[in-house]
């Protein structure tokens, strides 16, 4: 039972996690400007969770008996973010080696 408890909390903190980047559009919604040094500290903490959240969901997939929607939901989303950080990250390379 108390290891039941653990895993759906594990699931949960991993979804959280996972979603805290959309955060990023809220200064784009209100049409705010951040200072440089909060834009490269709001990118580090972006980076981050994106890491956090995909291990944790592994960790919680990986167990049949913790395995369920929001484990699933919370990988593919994390999965998705790793591959978009990926493709910008190639992007910069290709660019700045054609140039």
């Amino acid at each position: 039972m108390m290891e039941c408890k653990k895993w759906k909390t594990l699931s949960r903190v991993s979804l959280v996690i996972s979603v805290f980047p959309l955060a990023t559009f809220i200064p784009v919604f209100l049409k705010l400007t951040l200072p440089e040094g909060v834009s490269t500290a709001w990118a580090g903490v972006n980076i981050a969770c994106v890491v956090a959240g995909l291990i944790l969901s592994i960790i919680c997939v990986r167990s049949n008996e913790s395995r369920s929607l929001v484990n699933i939901a919370s990988t593919a989303i994390s999965v998705f973010w790793c591959l978009l950080m990926a493709g910008i990250v190639a992007l910069g390379l290709i660019l700045t080696f054609v140039q």
